[in-house]
Formats: structure tokens, sequence, C-alpha cells
């Protein structure tokens, strides 16, 4: 791997999990809860999981300016400057550029791991065994790598990336690195069966590895509106007027996902395909999944609690909240304190428009 005074993490935390409703919210949204029920949230594992690949002060969290403070809190160790804060949400590609222009001014030799804040991570050995691999390779080649996430079912909430099943034809390379050749949109699920009968097929995980240098390359030649804006902050990232000229100009910014400002478009893109245990905890269905069940496979987040005639539910109240329920089964059970939610979990889809039929009808305090 390149030297690691080269390497920088970037971890984007400003989304708001609205599937998630109503335990996470516009306040205070799901990568800062502790879903898990383990004493952690999601952006503190996050955080943790990438000390292990360089030091703190070359870990970046980009967030939206109204969690600020949240960051800070939950991550005391972070510089401050070290906590890019959007003005408005833009998608993935505006803040993937602030983030390289600003890191690659300070270090033109720049490596970057980019990665989502919320995602929950098995095999942790394995994962950052990957990283390494893929840093090693965008730090000696212009290249953008995404870590595929080797499907294990034919998932249609996911979208996929087919990959030549060819060993590339380098020097630096190992086997394990694929050509990408087409991002595919969320399938159908007789799609996703195809995608899984024919093996060159990987889920599309949102974690990417490039050097600044090549991003920034990227970024000129297929989304050249947000290349000239970044390129015009060069003489203040880094200095007391950084956050003046991104209040100023970021909210300009096309809107826009990286997948299709970039990687739908460039022709050095690749893959590495990844057995990690991962689950990018998009539902509450997929939290019950990976998590810890009683014998009745129940998910319970509380001790104080007498179930009968109760499975297959994922129930998350209150600490110091006692629980007494009997003849559920599929069912999610979530109270935050100020929203009680009782769904069947067949129809999960439907919470995110909950959440909004309830601000529209109920007021802004419920978003």
């Amino acid at each position: 791997m390149d030297k690691k005074s080269d390497v920088n993490v970037l971890i984007m935390a400003g989304g708001v999990g609205s599937r998630f409703w109503p335990k996470s919210r516009n306040h205070f949204p799901k990568q800062f809860i502790d879903i898990l029920g383990i004493g952690k949230s999601l952006l503190q594992l996050t955080y943790n999981r990438f000390l292990n690949i360089c030091d703190n002060d070359q870990i970046y969290v980009l967030t939206n300016e109204i969690y600020a403070d949240l960051v800070a809190e939950q991550l005391p160790p972070i510089l401050k400057k070290n906590i890019l804060l959007e003005p408005s949400r833009n998608n993935t590609a505006p803040c993937i550029a602030y983030a390289a222009y600003k890191i690659g001014a300070d270090n033109p030799f720049a490596n970057i791991v980019v990665a989502p804040s919320d995602h929950f991570i098995l095999k942790e050995d394995v994962f950052l065994d990957k990283i390494r691999l893929a840093l090693d390779f965008s730090a000696k080649n212009d290249a953008l790598l995404t870590l595929g996430i080797s499907p294990t079912r034919p998932d249609t909430g996911y979208g996929y990336i087919q990959y030549q099943d060819s060993d590339i034809k380098n020097q630096c390379v190992s086997g394990e690195i694929k050509k990408v050749n087409a991002f595919m949109e969320k399938p159908t699920l007789s799609k996703a069966e195809e995608y899984l009968q024919r093996g060159d097929y990987l889920w599309n995980a949102g974690i990417f590895i490039w050097s600044a240098a090549s991003l920034k390359k990227a970024f000129e030649e297929y989304a050249s509106e947000i290349a000239r804006l970044f390129q015009s902050g060069l003489s203040f990232y880094n200095t007391i007027d950084e956050s003046k000229f991104i209040a100023e100009n970021y909210s300009s910014s096309p809107n826009i996902s990286i997948d299709y400002a970039i990687l739908e478009k460039a022709n050095n893109v690749y893959t590495i395909p990844a057995d990690i245990g991962w689950s990018d905890l998009g539902t509450w269905v997929s939290l019950h999944a990976i998590g810890e069940k009683d014998a009745d496979n129940n998910m319970v987040n509380l001790e104080k609690i007498h179930l009968k005639d109760t499975s297959n539910c994922i129930i998350h109240l209150p600490n110091d909240k006692a629980a007494v329920i009997r003849g559920l089964d599929n069912y999610i059970i979530v109270d935050d304190g100020e929203v009680l939610l009782i769904y069947p979990k067949s129809d999960e889809q439907e919470i995110k428009q909950v959440g909004k039929d309830m601000v529209a009808k109920h007021g802004i305090k419920y978003s």
C-alpha cells in the first residue's frame, strides 16, 4: 500500500434515514443512533473501523451543517477542521468533490476512501484487507475503484455492478480487481435473479477508493461544472475563509450522485468483489436480519419485556421503558419517546411515506 500518511478517509454522514422513522428523524438521524444496541452509534463504529487504515487527523466527516454538534459530540478526537459541513443536500457528487479538492490542496498525493457512515460490516478484517488492496492500486494507477458486495440473494433494493470476469493485465494488480462494464439500476425481481445466476454482478455499496488526482481529473472530464466550482475554491481550502467560500458557493452545485456524474461515464472504473458480511441497514427489516434474536426470532433491545405468542418482530423501545406484548407476528414495534409505530414488516416500504403524512397532518416536529 502507499504511504499511510497519504491515506485519507471521508465518512459521509449527512443523510436522514427516513425508512427508519420514527427512530431516525431530521434532528437525530440513524447514523447517530445506537441502532444495534451495543453502546455505539453507526457513525462511531465506522470511525473506529477506519482508525485501522489511517490516523485520526486524516479522517474527515462530511455532514449537513445542522449535525455539526452531533458529530463533534460523538467523535471527540476528530479535528474540527475535518468536519466538512454542507449548507444544502446536493447528493453525493458535490460533497465528494468538495472533500477531494480540499484534501488534494493539502496533499497532492492523497489517496481517499469514501464510505457511508451507516453501514454494518460483520467481517471487518476482510473489509480492511480489501480496502488496503484498493488503496495500493489507486496509488499506482489512474483508477476509480468501488467495493462491490457479493450478492447473497436476488435483491431489488440495490443497484448492481457488472464486471469483466477476467484478470486485469497489470503488474500492480491481483486477480481480485475487476474492470467494471456497467452500473445497473435497481432491477426487477426476474432481473435480480438473472444477475445472481450469472455470477458477474455485485451490489453497489457506495464505498469508493481513488486518488484525489484521479478523481479531480474525472470531474474535469465528465462533470466540468462541479470541477470549476470547487477548483475556484483552491485558495480558500484549509484556511479560515473555507467555510465562507462553501457557504456562498456549495448550494449552486448540481444535485447529482457520483454514480451519474462520474462512474457511469468513466472508462477507468474497477471493482473488488467483497464478501464482508455487509448490510446498508436501510430498513427495519434489514436491521432485524443482522441482529441477535431470541428463540421466537424477535430482535429486542430492552430487558424489561414480557412477550407471549409473539414472533418474528423487531422491538426497539426506550431503555427505561417496560413492555408487555402478546399476539404479534412479523411486526415492527418502535417507540422513540414521542412517536409509537406498530407496523407490519411486510409493509415496511410504506413507513417513509407514513412519516411524511404525519408531518403534513400534525406538524414538522414529527419529521
